[in-house]
């Protein structure tokens, strides 16, 4: 289990990504915009820069939401691999038994 911090952490960042997402890709396509003038595309450069660090997408990362493991993660499932294998073999999943041989 991850410590509450980080998953509450995560949490705070989902949700500066998604209220700043629409500001931040409107100073982006300003900023790579070549037809604008350059100090044009420098100030909205810099107004990006001044957004906070963690609205930025690529500060998210991938957590399971049961335990909150940031390791081993399958996107699909959304969730790591120790929690599918502990689900799997209570029989939470349908169709998903553990193997023996």
């Amino acid at each position: 289990m991850a410590k509450k911090a980080m998953i509450e952490r995560q949490k705070k960042r989902e949700k500066l990504v998604a209220k700043y997402a629409s500001k931040r890709a409107e100073l982006k396509a300003i900023a790579r915009d070549e037809s604008k003038p350059m100090d044009e595309r420098f100030k909205a450069q810099l107004k990006l820069a001044k957004l906070p660090r963690n609205s930025s997408e690529t500060r998210l990362h991938n957590r399971c939401q049961i335990t909150g493991r940031p390791k081993a993660y399958y996107r699909k499932l959304k969730m790591s691999r120790i929690a599918l294998r502990d689900l799997a073999s209570v029989g939470q999943i349908p169709g998903m038994v553990k193997s023996s041989w």
